[in-house]
């Protein structure tokens, strides 16, 4: 079975290079435009192994509390947090999770992705 890995980023390029990574990777790509779509996915797809979040983004809540709310509710799922506007403090990033400053290398990415969904 292939991992299914969900990406919520709300600019339409970086969303779309995100998915390409991750299904070159021979992953699952699901995508989310924002915190709100990314809940409602995580409550109706079984089996998500990582969520890939940007921080900034529109909507009820940022990357950061998306993560910890990630965290809480699904504790098997991985976390990797991206940004290109802040550097979360260590405290800000939940247990296990990952942080890339953008713009990222992907293949450090690709990496850590396929460390997290294996």
């Amino acid at each position: 079975m292939t991992s299914k890995i969900l990406v919520v980023e709300d600019e339409p390029l970086l969303l779309m290079t995100a998915v390409h990574v991750v299904e070159d990777a021979g992953f699952e790509a699901l995508e989310a435009h924002d915190a709100d779509e990314a809940l409602r996915l995580l409550e109706n797809v079984p089996d998500i192994k990582v969520l890939w979040t940007d921080i900034d983004m529109p909507g009820s809540m940022d990357g950061l509390r998306l993560a910890a709310v990630v965290r809480e509710r699904w504790a098997s799922i991985e976390i990797l947090v991206v940004s290109g506007m802040k550097r979360p403090a260590d405290d800000q990033i939940p247990e296990r999770g990952v942080f890339f400053a953008k713009p990222y290398d992907i293949q450090s990415v690709l990496d850590t992705l396929v460390r997290l969904a294996t």
